[in-house]
C-alpha cells in the first residue's frame, strides 16, 4: 500500500531527525581510548613453573660522571685518564644494578671529538623537551642545568595539562582567531602528553558550579565547544549535574544559591617527575644530560659567532672542592632558561633589551579531605575577575593561582597576602560549616611565569600570547614563554629553527635503545630523522597499566598505597624502585620503609633517584623526585634526617657535606611554606620531636589543631586545668 504523499514529508523529517539525534548521542557517548586503560605494551613478567620470576632488564643511562666526561671531550681535549675513569664507572654501575643492562650505545652517541650539534642551556620542561627532540632526530646534543631538572617554574605549575577553557572564552568574545588557534594546539598537545606518559598523567573531571539558571546554557555551550575543538583528542564529553548530583559528587560545595554544575575533562600530571623523565629519556637516546652544571660564559669565534660555552660542575663546590671551568663546543646554542632567559641573553649581548616580564603564581596545598579524590573544581569568576583551580593532587588538594608582577628569584616565597586571598576565595564556594584555616595550609609556593615580549615587535611592551623563538646576531637561539601543555610543540619549533639556522643534518636512529627493556617493541621504528616526539614514549611508559601495582604487591609485598604510588610515578621502572627498597622486618608490608609516615614515599625511591636520575642534593629528592616538600613542608623537614642518611650511603658524603645539605634544605623549605621559627632547627631538634612545637602566634598560623587537644570535657579523665597530652603523674599536672 502506498504511503499518502501528505504523510511522506513528515515521516522523512522525523526519520532524518532521529538519525541526526542518534548520531549526536553516539558521538557524545562513543567509546574513547583512556590512557593507561589498555594492557601494557610490554606485559609484566610471568612466574615460571618452579615459582621464580625474573624482573625486567632495563637499559641504564650513563652515570652523571660519565656525562660530564662526555662534556669535557666535546672539544677533543679529554685525557686518557678521564676515559679510563668513565669506563670503570660504567662497569661498576652495571655490577651494582644487577637487574639492569649496562649503558646503551645508541646511534645518538656520536664521535666524542666532534663538537655538539646543539648545546641546550636549561633543564626545565622546554630544555628537556628540546634535548629529547634533537636526540631522536639523530643530532648530537648536550643539555646543562644550573640547578636541578625542574628546579624552577617547571615544578611549580598548577599540575594541569589543558587547552584552557578561559582562553577559549576570550577567543569567542573577542573574536580572536590567534587565541582560538592556541587553544586548538594545546588540546592536540594534551592528547600527545597523555599518550607518551600515561603513568605520569591522567584525565580529570573538573566541575564548574552554576549559581544562576541562565549560567547553565552559557557554560554548557562553552564546554561543548571545548569538546568539539578537542575532537578525536578528547575523552569524555562534558555534562550537566543537577544541584543534588553536584553535591553528591562534591559534598564540600556550598548549597546556597547553587543551581547545578557543568563537568568537563582536562588532564593533570606530576610536573617535576615528567620533567625528570624527559631528561632521562633524552639521555637514553644518546643526549648528554647533566644537572647542577652552570654556564659561566659564552664563547665566540673571531667573527663574533657563538661556538660554545664555559661551564662548571657546582657539585664539586658543594663538596668543598674547587670547580674548574671547562669548555663545551657546539655548532648552535639554545637558551631555554625560563625566567632566567635574559641573564643568558646578556652573556651574549650585555646591552640587549630584556624580554621577560616575570609574573608570580602562588599555590597552596590543603589536606585531601577538602576535595573529592577524582574531581576538581574551577571558579571562573573570583572576586577580582581571575580564575582559581581547586584540584586533587597526590592525595592532597592544590588551590591556585595568583598572577602578579614579581622579581626573579631562584626560590621565591609565597606571601601571606596571596595565601590569604586564595583561602578567602576557597571559603566563598565551600560549605560554611567547613572552617578553612590558615593552619590547614600544608605547603605554599610561588612559581615565576616567564611571560615574554617580542623584541622585534613595534610595541615592545606587548606580551607574546604563547611562546617566542628568536635568534641573536651571534647565533644564540632563545625559546621562552609558553606553558607546560605545549612544551613538546615549543621544542619541535625550536629544533626546526636550529636545524635551519645552524645548517644541521638529521639522520634516522637505526640502533635506538630498547627503552621498554624488551625486544617486543622497536623504539627506533618511527625515528626517521624528523620530529617524532608525539609518539616517543617516555621512560616507564611501555610496561605501565592501571593494574601494574597488583604485580608489585604480589611479588615484593608492598603496601597497596605504596605500590600504586610507585607505578604512577615511575611506570614500569617501579620494578627497579621496589627492588631497591629495604625489607621492613614485618609480616606486612614486606618491603618499603616509608620516609614519612603520612605519605607513600619509600627508601627505594631515594636510592633510585641517586643511581638512575642524577639526584645530587636532598632538595632534589624531597622536591622533585618525590614530591614531599610540595605536599607538606613540615613532613619534609621531619623526613630530612632519613634522606640525608640514605644519600650519604649512596654518595659517600662527609660530615661537612651533610651539614651543608641540612642547612640548604631547611632554607629551601622556607620557600615551600615552612614556618620561620623552623629555619633554625637542628637535626637533633627534629629527631627529638621538638620540630613540631610552635609559639602561640605560629600555632594560629600553622597548627591544624587547637592547643593542647580537642576533647569533650565530659569525656576527659583529667581535672580542669590538667594537660591531657601528658601523663597524670607528670610534674605539670601536680
Amino acid at each position: 500500500m502506498a504511503i499518502p504523499r501528505r504523510l511522506l514529508r513528515p515521516l522523512l523529517y522525523t526519520s532524518a531527525a532521529a538519525v541526526a539525534g542518534g548520531g549526536v548521542v553516539y558521538y557524545v557517548n562513543r567509546p574513547r581510548k583512556i590512557p593507561g586503560s589498555d594492557p601494557a605494551s610490554v606485559p609484566p613478567p610471568r612466574y615460571t613453573e618452579d615459582g621464580k620470576l625474573s624482573p625486567p632488564r632495563f637499559p641504564l643511562v650513563k652515570t652523571r660522571e660519565e656525562q660530564i666526561a662526555d662534556l669535557k671531550r666535546s672539544p677533543g681535549t679529554q685525557s686518557a685518564v678521564d676515559v679510563v675513569k668513565g669506563t670503570t664507572s660504567s662497569i661498576l654501575g652495571s655490577l651494582a644494578g644487577n637487574k639492569e643492562e649496562g649503558p646503551v650505545q645508541s646511534q645518538g652517541q656520536h664521535d666524542d671529538a666532534v663538537p655538539y650539534d646543539l648545546l641546550v642551556i636549561g633543564g626545565g620542561a622546554t630544555g628537556a623537551g628540546i634535548a629529547l627532540d634533537a636526540a631522536t632526530r639523530g643530532l648530537k646534543v648536550a643539555m646543562v642545568e644550573r640547578e636541578d631538572f625542574a628546579a624552577g617554574t617547571s615544578s611549580k605549575s598548577t599540575k594541569l595539562v589543558h587547552g584552557g577553557v578561559r582562553y577559549l572564552e576570550k577567543a569567542v568574545w573577542n573574536l580572536d582567531y590567534d587565541q582560538y588557534k592556541l587553544v586548538k594546539e594545546a588540546l592536540r598537545e594534551r592528547k600527545y602528553f597523555l599518550d607518551t606518559a600515561p603513568h605520569l598523567s591522567n584525565w580529570l573531571p573538573i566541575m564548574i558550579p552554576v549559581q544562576k539558571w541562565w549560567q547553565a546554557p552559557y557554560f554548557w555551550a562553552g564546554t561543548k565547544f571545548y569538546d568539539f575543538l578537542a575532537g578525536a583528542e578528547g575523552i569524555e564529553s562534558s555534562y550537566f549535574f543537577t544541584k543534588s548530583r553536584a553535591l553528591d559528587a562534591f559534598p564540600m560545595l556550598k548549597k546556597e544559591n547553587l543551581f547545578g554544575a557543568l563537568v568537563y575533562y582536562d588532564g593533570a600530571h606530576n610536573d617535576s617527575r615528567m620533567n625528570v623523565s624527559l631528561a632521562m629519556t633524552a639521555a637514553l637516546y644518546g643526549a648528554t644530560v647533566v644537572n647542577h652544571v652552570e654556564v659561566t660564559g659564552l664563547e665566540k669565534d673571531v667573527s663574533g659567532k657563538l661556538i660554545g660555552a664555559k661551564v662548571k660542575d657546582r657539585i664539586e663546590e658543594r663538596n668543598g672542592k674547587k670547580a674548574p671551568e671547562f669548555s663545551v663546543r657546539a655548532k648552535g646554542i639554545i637558551n631555554a632558561t625560563g625566567p632566567f632567559t635574559d641573564a643568558i641573553r646578556k652573556m651574549d649581548e650585555p646591552q640587549t633589551q630584556e624580554i621577560v616580564a616575570p609574573s608570580s603564581g602562588v599555590h597552596v596545598i590543603l589536606p585531601g579531605y577538602y576535595s573529592p579524590s577524582k574531581m576538581g573544581l574551577i571558579d571562573p569568576k573570583t572576586s577580582d575577575g581571575r580564575v582559581i583551580f581547586f584540584l586533587p593532587w597526590q592525595g592532597n588538594t592544590i588551590a591556585g593561582t595568583t598572577d602578579a608582577p614579581a622579581a626573579i628569584k631562584q626560590d621565591p616565597i609565597a606571601g601571606e597576602e596571596e595565601i590569604n586571598w586564595i583561602l578567602s576565595e576557597i571559603r566563598g564556594y565551600l560549605a560554611p560549616d567547613l572552617n578553612v584555616r590558615r593552619g590547614d595550609v600544608l605547603a605554599a609556593w610561588s612559581g615565576i611565569r616567564p611571560l615574554v615580549k617580542d623584541p622585534h615587535s613595534k610595541n615592545t611592551e606587548s606580551l607574546v600570547r604563547n611562546h617566542l623563538i628568536t635568534v641573536s646576531e651571534s647565533g644564540l637561539l632563545t625559546c621562552a614563554g609558553g606553558k607546560w601543555t605545549t612544551y613538546r610543540q615549543m621544542a619541535e619549533e625550536a629544533v626546526d629553527e636550529a636545524i635551519k639556522r645552524y645548517n644541521l643534518q638529521t639522520s634516522p636512529l637505526l640502533k635506538a635503545p630498547r627503552i621498554s627493556g624488551s625486544e617486543m617493541i622497536d623504539d627506533a621504528a618511527p625515528l626517521d630523522g624528523t620530529c617524532q616526539t608525539h609518539q616517543v614514549r617516555l621512560i616507564g611508559a611501555h610496561g605501565f597499566s592501571n593494574t601494574l601495582f597488583i604485580n608489585l604487591i604480589q611479588h615484593f609485598g608492598l603496601e597497596s598505597i605504596v605500590a600504586k604510588h610507585l607505578t604512577e610515578s615511575y611506570g614500569d621502572r617501579a620494578w627497579t624502585v621496589a627492588a631497591l627498597s629495604a625489607p621492613t622486618e614485618q609480616r606486612y608490608p614486606v618491603r618499603g620503609l616509608k620516609i614519612s609516615a603520612l605519605y607513600p614515599f619509600i627508601d627505594g625511591e631515594v636510592r633510585y633517584s641517586v643511581r638512575h636520575e642524577y639526584a645530587q642534593t636532598a632538595v632534589d629528592v624531597l622536591a622533585r623526585r618525590t614530591r614531599l616538600a610540595f605536599l607538606n613542608a613540615q613532613a619534609a623537614l621531619e623526613a630530612l634526617p632519613t634522606i640525608i642518611d640514605l644519600m650519604t650511603e649512596e654518595l659517600h658524603w662527609d660530615k661537612k657535606r651533610q651539614e651543608k645539605e641540612w642547612k640548604d634544605t631547611v632554607q629551601f623549605l622556607a620557600s615551600m611554606g615552612l614556618a620561620k621559627s623552623k629555619l633554625s632547627v637542628t637535626r637533633k631538634d627534629v629527631e627529638s620531636g621538638k620540630a613540631g612545637e610552635y609559639d602561640e602566634h605560629e600555632r594560629k598560623l600553622y597548627s591544624r589543631h587547637d592547643q593542647p587537644a580537642d576533647m569533650m570535657e565530659s569525656d576527659s579523665k583529667f581535672s580542669s586545668g590538667e594537660k591531657p597530652i601528658v601523663s597524670r603523674d607528670s610534674p605539670v599536672n601536680r
